[in-house]
């Protein structure tokens, strides 16, 4: 029997609804964590890992104590399919950010915390993969966390308007009810992570610009963070242009789902395109999210697999 010393309050936080992060990491480990007593008390069984289970729990309280909370689900995915896979990614890192309601926002996958590291040393980084991997909310936050920090002077947000021909005239109302319905995801984001006298503000004096894809044309973005989101519907002369509004001091997340191009038939996204021919340029960085990365509801994880079999066949 081993003793594991934590407070109660760090505890409950790492123990997740009804002590269901315990119970896995006991089936994980092959040990057995008592509760009721002060602290955590670790009775092994056979086969036990014991220092694999205090490495995870070392890590979980570390991000306890940075305001940071687990589900069972998210540890899991985490661990992987071998205990010792969770000890590469570092649980206990400091949140990016902190999101309007205290809230400490991080990576909460192996694949968000490449693209955090990606970030920290490349100034274009592309992140693909499919929907509720987080790569997009994660880049806004990224984004709000370098602008809060006075790293960057602006943040520009982008997204194609596909369904409208990115012409957007013969939709009613003026430029903004126009582009609305394309640039909604992004202000959800925006609006999780500032409050909302905060970010009118920022939207007022031009420190956060959300704005469609066609008018980044001629514009020269010096240190600005800039996010181009969905780029899977670019087209190639559109990337090209997003990609060469990058000045000096700035940097550039592309996100977007090959999976889901909504171009015409016969135009090549320009996000497949862009990853082919400046893979291995040095300052640009590549993060690939799998259907493992899913944050959405658990059967999302199962149906995007199930579409992944299909197409390979």
């Amino acid at each position: 029997m081993e003793h594991y010393s934590i407070s109660d309050n760090l505890k409950r936080m790492v123990s997740g609804e009804n002590e269901t992060v315990f119970r896995l990491l006991e089936g994980r480990f092959c040990v057995e964590i008592q509760t009721r007593l002060p602290g955590l008390n670790l009775k092994p069984k056979d086969g036990a890992d014991l220092q694999g289970l205090l490495t995870v729990l070392d890590q979980l309280k570390i991000a306890a104590k940075h305001g940071e909370s687990f589900t069972a689900m998210q540890v899991e995915r985490l661990l992987g399919k071998s205990s010792s896979a969770v000890q590469e990614f570092d649980l206990g890192a400091a949140p990016i950010i902190r999101n309007r309601f205290g809230i400490s926002i991080g990576p909460k996958t192996p694949s968000q915390a490449e693209l955090v590291k990606a970030v920290e040393k490349n100034d274009v980084i592309f992140a693909k993969g499919p929907a509720g991997t987080g790569k997009t909310f994660l880049a806004v936050a990224l984004a709000v966390a370098s602008l809060e920090r006075n790293e960057a002077e602006r943040i520009c947000l982008v997204r194609p308007a596909v369904e409208a021909g990115e012409s957007l005239g013969f939709l009613p109302g003026d430029l903004k009810e126009k582009i609305a319905p394309y640039l909604r995801p992004i202000h959800d984001s925006l609006s999780e992570l500032l409050p909302p006298e905060k970010l009118r503000r920022y939207e007022e004096t031009g420190a956060i610009e959300v704005a469609p894809l066609a008018y980044m044309r001629g514009r020269t973005l010096k240190r600005a963070f800039i996010i181009l989101d969905e780029a899977q519907n670019t087209t190639i002369p559109q990337m090209k242009m997003f990609l060469t509004r990058l000045g000096p001091h700035s940097k550039a997340i592309i996100t977007g789902d090959t999976s889901q191009v909504d171009l015409a038939q016969g135009q090549k996204s320009g996000l497949e395109h862009a990853m082919t021919i400046l893979n291995g340029i040095r300052g640009i960085a590549q993060v690939e999210f799998t259907a493992t990365d899913v944050l959405r509801h658990p059967l999302v994880k199962d149906i995007l697999s199930a579409y992944e079999q299909k197409d390979s066949k």
